[in-house]
């Protein structure tokens, strides 16, 4: 019995060192769960606080699952995070993912130094800087001419593998897909 009650205070020591070196880490995760498998992504607060702030807002109201990648372009990225058209089970208009928004109000830029790379998560914007509010793209490959002109918001440090496998679009539509993979649950880790 005292066998037992050693090895239980072991696995019980051990995990709350775990647990207090992943605290001490800081580390906040997006976690997008695909048809494939999870993707996890570090997000970034320290580059980009506010527009952190309204992703995990975002996903805390669950408002991204179900959303479509609705612009996929094989060699660059793959751009989801319509919550007002893009969600397959709400307001799902194909046709129109990739100009709505949340209800929540754009975000100024906060361009940073950090380089757009394979795994790289931007915030999706139109033409004006200030602009972004819900949408995001995960990087296939390096963009270089990205960099200084989108806002880094995180990393893809696992499951970059199922990112790969999301259903590409008509290059001859800038990316449009048609029947797009989604979102399955997106979910925030502290």
């Amino acid at each position: 019995m005292s066998v037992i009650k050693v090895f239980l205070g072991a696995v019980v020591g051990l995990v709350l060192a775990m647990g207090a070196v992943l605290a001490q880490s800081g580390e906040k995760l997006l976690i997008i769960e695909l048809k494939d498998g999870p993707v996890i992504i570090e997000l970034l607060p320290d580059v980009a606080p506010q527009h952190i702030e309204q992703i995990t807002t975002l996903a805390a109201n669950g408002e991204y699952d179900n959303v479509v990648f609705h612009r996929v372009i094989e060699g660059f990225m793959a751009q989801t995070g319509d919550v007002q058209f893009g969600d397959r089970e709400d307001g799902f208009n194909l046709n129109r993912a990739g100009t709505g928004g949340s209800s929540r109000p754009d975000i100024p830029a906060e361009f940073s130094s950090v380089p757009f790379k394979r795994g790289t998560v931007g915030m999706a914007r139109s033409q004006d800087p200030n602009s972004a509010n819900s949408q995001f793209f995960i990087m296939f490959d390096d963009g270089d001419f990205l960099n200084g002109q989108y806002t880094v918001v995180g990393q893809v440090i696992e499951g970059m593998e199922h990112v790969d496998k999301i259903k590409r679009g008509d290059q001859n539509r800038n990316g449009a897909v048609s029947d797009p993979d989604r979102m399955i649950r997106v979910t925030v880790r502290d």
